[in-house]
């Protein structure tokens, strides 16, 4: 992990702790992506209770230094759609209103995309149905 000088910015201290106590996460932290330890740190976060919170890390630990990119049950969503979201008020309110199963179908279906302008008709796509409450990526 960094020297106390040059802690990565926005790894709050508990999960800093976690990582130094088990040197294989620690390792494999620094290994992920940044869009990775972006999926941990909001899985984290989005604990509403400490005791829930520290469960949290403690998997993520766990599973970091099992050689797992991605938090168990987090949804990850492409970057070009997880922007377009917050540039679209609707839309992100959509978006936070599916369950994770719902997410991922989005994720999936953006990602299928053989080619650059299918995937970016799609995210348009994906917000505009988000935006009208639909809960699928297609009709079906």
């Amino acid at each position: 992990m960094p020297n106390e000088d040059q802690t990565e910015p926005g790894v709050p201290a508990d999960l800093l702790a976690a990582l130094a106590a088990a040197p294989l996460a620690e390792a494999a932290w620094r290994d992920l992506t940044p869009i990775g330890r972006r999926d941990f740190l909001g899985w984290i976060q989005s604990a509403k209770q400490a005791e829930t919170r520290s469960r949290r890390i403690r998997i993520a630990c766990e599973n970091i230094a099992a050689g797992k990119r991605r938090p168990c049950c987090y949804s990850v969503i492409p970057l070009d759609l997880y922007k377009l979201l917050w540039e679209a008020p609707a839309a992100k309110a959509g978006w936070s209103n599916l369950t994770a199963s719902e997410k991922r179908d989005y994720s999936e279906w953006v990602e299928a995309s053989e080619d650059s302008e299918t995937r970016k008709s799609r995210v348009v796509e994906a917000c505009a149905r988000l935006a009208a409450g639909k809960r699928r990526p297609r009709p079906g």
